[in-house]
């Protein structure tokens, strides 16, 4: 076996009968190209390191006794994203196109057209390298981390930093399921409380009649059923955090034992007379609007105050929609391993899918979606049906100086994102300078990349 260039991107070309010239060229242009002919050879490749991630897989009219078994192999090595290649004849073969559908990530049409298969092996390879990036992102408590390179996430994350360093009251204000539990936690996380107890109460979750014992605790007899003395949230999150989520939910007559805590920082079990003193910041939130509940008195007044000291939002997901595509590989590399998954990604639809959806229950919602997605799909890739999205409509044809100024675009997107709009990166990786670079961002609009849509990958074309 030839030596592998480790600096450059591994391609595993599988096939009965190789083209030499396409060889040549991939190399040309870069790649390490293993060539594969059987499933034995297969299997060797992938044990040497640094193993491909994308893979070339000719499904040719010829050698099929060959391909067969080599087929079966391929499909098999989850590590690796195959393109696959094949002629327009076997296209209309309804296996064929389960076989694409389910294992591979694109096609491309045979004879081959080098541009085409360049620039679908280069998308494949950005997949591998996104995946195994997410992958292996630390997490914060609860196996979730803060997951955004939008501005709206990045003005969060500085917000959470800077409210860190205070134990002044904290209110975070967002919709459900955008993740504000997730943000009272990064901002315990970065305090000097780290090493202290976070505790979260969901406020509406409380029957109304133990809200009191939940909250405060209470002391042996203190009522029919108090038979031993019991600690509350609130003193169990002593030298922490504790975070009250659905605040605007609480009851009145609760409000007002609350409001003493914030006040001078002690508490009363119920059935004592005795007051504890203790050292807990509150974080609260709530999906309502509080200044209307003050309005319609179902808040008080004077505990909004005491609560909102500072405040920041959680956006919703539409509001980012270029972290859309980065949330849903991390929460697939996070619950892929529930079961032996052999899920590589997304296919392009579904990617086009969630930019479309309005996602009205936020991160949350995603969340639920892709781990529904990973038990359901048939294949490799999640499809927008395994989501329970509907597939997007049919992109409009387009001029061939139109396509190509689309697929520039879009490159310069995909690579804008990738890299957190890092100008020298992005231009390295695209092998321009950076004042070519300049002037094709001028050129397509996109000297702000805040609030574009991440990469959308076109359907391949007939």
């Amino acid at each position: 076996m030839p030596k592998r260039n480790r600096d450059a991107p591994a391609l595993v070309y599988a096939s009965a009968a190789h083209d030499p010239s396409l060889c040549d060229r991939l190399r040309e242009a870069g790649w390490s190209v293993e060539l594969i002919g059987s499933a034995h050879e297969l299997e060797r490749t992938l044990r040497h390191a640094p193993a491909p991630n994308v893979g070339l897989l000719e499904i040719g009219d010829e050698h099929p006794g060959t391909m067969g078994a080599m087929l079966e192999h391929c499909v098999g090595a989850p590590q690796v994203h195959w393109i696959a290649a094949v002629t327009t004849n076997q296209l209309r073969r309804a296996a064929t196109r389960e076989l694409i559908g389910c294992y591979c990530l694109d096609y491309v049409f045979l004879p081959y057209a080098f541009d085409v298969v360049e620039s679908a092996l280069r998308r494949a390879l950005r997949l591998a390298s996104l995946l195994r990036g997410v992958s292996h992102a630390p997490p914060l408590a609860g196996g979730q981390s803060i997951i955004g390179r939008s501005d709206p996430m990045q003005a969060l994350q500085r917000e959470i930093q800077k409210v860190a360093y205070t134990d002044a009251p904290l209110f975070i204000a967002g919709e459900s399921g955008a993740g504000k539990e997730l943000a009272a936690r990064a901002v315990h996380d970065a305090s000097s409380r780290a090493q202290g107890p976070f505790v979260a109460i969901n406020c509406c979750a409380i029957p109304p009649t133990l809200v009191q014992s939940e909250l405060f605790g209470h002391e042996r007899g203190a009522f029919t059923d108090a038979e031993r003395r019991k600690i509350g949230h609130i003193e169990a999150a002593n030298g922490g955090t504790l975070f009250l989520d659905e605040i605007g939910d609480l009851p009145l007559e609760c409000q007002a034992t609350l409001l003493r805590f914030a006040q001078d920082g002690t508490i009363q079990r119920l059935g004592s007379d005795v007051s504890i003193p203790l050292d807990v910041r509150i974080i609260s939130a709530t999906h309502v609007d509080l200044e209307d509940a003050v309005r319609s008195q179902s808040f008080r007044f004077d505990l909004y105050h005491r609560l909102c000291v500072l405040r920041i939002d959680v956006p919703p997901l539409r509001e980012r929609s270029t972290d859309i595509h980065l949330l849903a590989f991390h929460l697939l590399g996070l619950y892929a391993g529930e079961r032996k998954s052999r899920i590589h990604g997304f296919t392009p639809s579904a990617l086009r899918a969630m930019l479309l959806h309005d996602w009205p229950g936020n991160v949350r919602e995603l969340a639920n979606r892709v781990r529904r997605a990973i038990v359901m799909a048939d294949g490799a890739y999640i499809r927008a049906v395994d989501l329970g999205l509907g597939e997007p409509p049919v992109r409009r044809a387009l001029t061939l100086a139109d396509a190509r100024d689309e697929a520039e675009r879009n490159c310069l997107i995909e690579a804008l994102i990738a890299h957190g709009n890092r100008s020298n990166e992005v231009a390295e990786e695209l092998d321009i300078s950076r004042i070519t670079l300049y002037r094709l961002r001028m050129r397509h609009g996109l000297q702000d990349i805040a609030g574009l849509m991440p990469p959308d990958f076109p359907e391949r074309r007939k």
